[in-house]
């Protein structure tokens, strides 16, 4: 495989990135990996991340690993995507996310991302299919 060349664009997260609490703590091409605070605000009444708020988690970052392979000027959206929930995360907790590409193509790229607890476990596992919008021409 070719070496992919990161596209700045990619180190800028979207307002919701802040609003949930995620903080992306590795960005390149062939991964990222984030963490997420679980605090009431992500709570699903029953002491619980909610796996709206996980799957928010795996889809910003699905998204952040397309924009950091497009060429400038591109721009993608999630056309697809799949969560498994495994295992349960208490309010308190952290949880951390690795996303890495199962396909990276010229139309689209699917992405595989990781949700485990803070002892290890595997709490969801996510894939999502991102279309590439070419950039625009002038």
């Amino acid at each position: 495989m070719t070496s992919r060349t990161l596209n700045p664009d990619a180190e800028t997260q979207p307002p919701f990135a802040e609003l949930i609490g995620m903080k992306v703590t590795h960005l390149s091409t062939e991964r990222i990996t984030a963490e997420l605070f679980v605090r009431d605000e992500l709570n699903n009444r029953f002491g619980l991340l909610h796996g709206g708020a996980i799957m928010a988690f795996a889809d910003n970052l699905g998204g952040t690993a397309t924009v950091a392979n497009l060429p400038p000027g591109g721009r993608t959206a999630t056309i697809e995507s799949k969560t498994n929930f495994i295992a349960a995360v208490p309010i308190g907790e952290v949880v951390y996310a690795e996303c890495t590409p199962l396909h990276r193509g010229r139309t689209t790229m699917v992405w595989q991302t990781r949700i485990t607890r803070a002892d290890g476990k595997l709490c969801a596992l996510v894939t999502q299919t991102q279309i590439v919008i070419a950039p625009e021409k002038a």
